[in-house]
């Protein structure tokens, strides 16, 4: 998919050099049993094109960001409201919505800033199989 500033259905954007972040993706794939996200690295072009320069910069790629419309959530906000569409019991997370932000935030960022540390990283983003390639946008 190229650029199209029209998309409809959620994107989610992630780290694509990052194996937490890709394995996250897996997870919500796997439970998105209507298809209702869309994919883009925060390295990509779309993501350059239709996200604030701030979010693409090197040193902010520690956050997965959820966009819809002009509606944008990052961090927990994102995790949580994308956990609220997913097929399980998934959706129950989303009352973790009440803790104020930045308590949510303080520990999304401890996860994020040893997510290489702990869970390791790719050389290169994550190439989606022919069957998927269609959600994820480049």
């Amino acid at each position: 998919m190229g650029a199209d500033h029209s998309i409809e259905k959620p994107v989610i954007f992630f780290d694509g050099v990052c194996n937490l972040c890709n394995a996250s993706i897996q997870f919500i794939i796997k439970r998105d049993k209507q298809n209702r996200f869309l994919f883009s690295s925060l390295q990509s072009d779309y993501a350059k094109l239709n996200l604030p320069p701030s979010f693409t910069e090197d040193q902010n790629l520690q956050s997965i960001i959820l966009k819809k419309g002009n509606k944008v959530a990052k961090k927990s906000s994102a995790v949580l409201t994308i956990a609220k569409a997913l097929s399980g019991v998934w959706p129950i997370l989303y009352v973790f919505i009440i803790i104020p932000k930045f308590i949510r935030d303080w520990f999304y960022d401890i996860i994020a800033r040893n997510r290489y540390k702990w869970f390791g990283k790719k050389d290169h983003c994550m190439i989606p199989s022919p069957e998927l390639k269609s959600r994820f946008i480049d």
